[in-house]
């Protein structure tokens, strides 16, 4: 079939079986299960016998697991650290596990993915191959893998990174927002109090650079005019259901909305910036202090916060915005207007 799968979503295993160029069963193969020609998943057992790799042609293991385990003589070898969790993080990796498993397969060799129990975290890197190289949806794919394997069960947090995954067009783009978003929930669940936070999280500060893109928007202390952060760094959230989702706390209509009444969120949620650092580390939450005047500019929490639209966001780093103005930069010439 034109995409190597007979139906949408999966193939049988039958099928799978017939098209295995090696002609290994899956018990001579050491509990590997073929996917496609030249790609096999399985657990811990799965490489017990050089044999049965050699057997089945294997060339490349890929091991997702906590611990690295001994090198398979003759076989190249690649390890992903990760715990069968759903606060693991497999997303970044995924783009480097196909690249592998793809340099394997077009050597004429093929692909092991495995981990301790076969089922959940090879399981996802195999589905997301599939979807980078099959055009299959996070869904559709782990029902193919299904269809090969039918202990498989990818625990919901892997599902929802191949959701992202999918989001993001099957490549991980480390300035999309919602990878941005995912990259803070996930440091969010893992730390008490951040003590040393990755410097990969933090956005440039904007004073180190001297011209700013003529497509993005400077916003500056209104007091000051220190330049903060720029529009990249926003990330933006669906808009809550308003006022009402703050009846809990008995607060008006009119203490929620904005002047007229039409603009719901009356801050910015933003990635971290270099500036904020001192202030995050070693505490949950806190004030954002503007770094040259230090006047108030709003507020931080790792576990959340509400946006004045209603809308809950985790971990909340929020600028409002009657603190700074828009600076934006004209395409002619080489001066710029402050929206206030």
């Amino acid at each position: 079939c034109g995409r190597e799968f007979g139906i949408k979503g999966g193939c049988t295993l039958r099928n799978l079986e017939r098209e295995n160029p090696a002609g290994v069963s899956m018990a001579a193969a050491g509990g590997m299960v073929p996917v496609l020609p030249g790609l096999y998943v399985g657990g811990a057992e799965s490489c017990s016998s050089p044999e049965a790799l050699s057997a089945a042609g294997v060339v490349a293991v890929l091991t997702v697991d906590a611990e690295e385990p001994p090198a398979v003589p003759g076989v190249r070898a690649m390890h992903v650290r990760a715990r069968d969790e759903p606060g693991a993080d497999l997303l970044s990796r995924l783009d480097d596990c196909a690249a592998f498993l793809g340099a394997a397969r077009a050597g004429g060799g093929a692909a092991l993915v495995r981990c301790h129990a076969g089922v959940s975290r090879s399981v996802a890197v195999v589905a997301a191959y599939l979807m980078k190289t099959q055009g299959l949806g996070w869904e559709e794919a782990l029902a193919a893998v299904r269809a090969a394997k039918p202990d498989a069960q990818v625990n919901p947090g892997f599902q929802g990174q191949l959701k992202l995954y999918e989001a993001m067009g099957c490549a991980v783009d480390t300035s999309s927002v919602l990878y941005k978003r995912y990259r803070l929930e996930m440091l969010s669940e893992r730390f008490s109090e951040p003590q040393d936070l990755p410097q990969e999280v933090f956005a440039v500060d904007p004073t180190t650079i001297c011209q700013t893109s003529n497509t993005e928007v400077l916003y500056r202390c209104r007091k000051c005019r220190r330049a903060l952060f720029r529009s990249s760094s926003i990330l933006s959230h669906t808009e809550g259901i308003g006022p009402t989702a703050f009846a809990h706390k008995r607060i008006t209509d009119s203490a929620r909305l904005s002047g007229n009444g039409q603009e719901k969120c009356t801050s910015y949620f933003i990635e971290p910036v270099q500036w904020m650092e001192p202030a995050l580390l070693g505490v949950m939450e806190g004030q954002l202090l503007c770094p040259k005047c230090t006047s108030k500019l709003g507020s931080f929490s790792w576990r959340g916060d509400q946006c004045s639209c209603g809308r809950w966001v985790t971990p909340a780093f929020q600028i409002h915005k009657s603190r700074v103005d828009e600076v934006r930069t004209l395409p002619v010439g080489n001066f710029q207007t402050a929206k206030t």
